[in-house]
């Protein structure tokens, strides 16, 4: 299990998978900004872009309301669905999960700005444990 799944029966808990992956930076890199949930939801709120790089088995199991599912293995070939003049939140499984790390890397080297892309190291992981709810992606 690499995501935090609700108890059946209990909509206010979930089980958390410690046992995998590797802690992650706060800064990924100069210029691109770590976030957390507020900024987030301020981030939707002014209708900006979030996108889940997971994987999309697992995006399609829920991802964050207002998320677009683009798979960090997926970036290079679909880059120009980032719009580079708007500020994108990139988010994955938490912060033990390399795939945001790995798309934003790529989309740097792409010749990405920094300044546009804003990284949720908490993800998925730190967003179902404090409650907050899932739905399925958009496209």
């Amino acid at each position: 299990m690499r995501t935090a799944a609700l108890l059946p029966g209990t909509p206010d808990r979930a089980i958390v998978d410690t046992t995998w992956g590797t802690i992650q930076p706060i800064q990924l890199h100069p210029g691109v900004q770590t976030v957390g949930e507020l900024e987030l939801i301020a981030h939707l709120e002014a209708g900006l872009p979030l996108i889940d790089t997971r994987r999309s088995e697992s995006c399609a199991a829920g991802t964050i309301p207002g998320a677009r599912s683009l798979p960090h293995t997926e970036v290079a070939d679909r880059q120009g669905e980032i719009d580079p003049e708007l500020p994108a939140i990139l988010f994955c499984n938490g912060p033990q999960c390399a795939a945001t790390p790995h798309a934003i890397r790529l989309l740097l080297e792409l010749g990405h700005p920094a300044q546009a892309l804003l990284y949720y190291r908490g993800g998925v992981h730190d967003w179902v444990t404090l409650g907050l709810p899932l739905t399925q992606p958009s496209r």
